[in-house]
């Protein structure tokens, strides 16, 4: 879509457009209600603010639509589709990798109680690898503003990737 297809869309379909890239209600809908925007980049730095901070709820109900690190939704959807090409540097035949994602990712859910979430776009298996392991590590309330963040990481650059 285009940001002047963005701007001229119903609420509605602004909305439902956001949704892939974070699928939060009030960052949806502060994100439609603040148009028109001037520019590309005036969207996603109010992406950016309306992520920060997000709340624990927040990070709770959009991580529900989030794939396991090393499992790639096989759906149709946006969603699916953005979330196989930021794992793109996770190698899935590499049986070591996959091995030691299924494990990280079982400590990460048990500890944490919801899935592992990180940037993947652009990581090696290795670099997300590293990143699980020493995220384990964290209390609950140390891990709760890195995994927020990383959340409005995958938003803007997801919001950035849909626009044309």
């Amino acid at each position: 879509m285009t940001l002047d297809a963005f701007n001229r869309a119903r609420r509605d379909d602004a909305i439902a457009f956001l949704r892939p890239c974070l699928d939060v209600d009030r960052w949806c809908t502060e994100l439609a209600d603040g148009r028109p925007y001037g520019s590309v980049d005036d969207l996603l730095a109010r992406a950016e603010v309306a992520a920060s901070p997000l709340t624990p709820a927040e990070v709770d109900a959009a991580l529900a639509h989030h794939p396991r690190i090393g499992e790639r939704p096989s759906g149709a959807g946006a969603g699916a589709a953005m979330s196989r090409a930021e794992q793109a540097g996770v190698d899935p035949t590499d049986a070591e990798v996959a091995a030691a994602l299924a494990e990280g990712n079982l400590a990460y859910e048990q500890r944490f109680g919801r899935v592992f979430l990180i940037r993947a776009a652009g990581r090696s298996s290795r670099e997300i690898l590293d990143a699980l392991s020493e995220r384990l590590g964290h209390t609950p309330a140390e891990e709760q503003p890195v995994v927020a963040d990383q959340l409005r990481q995958i938003a803007v650059l997801r919001l950035k990737g849909l626009l044309r």
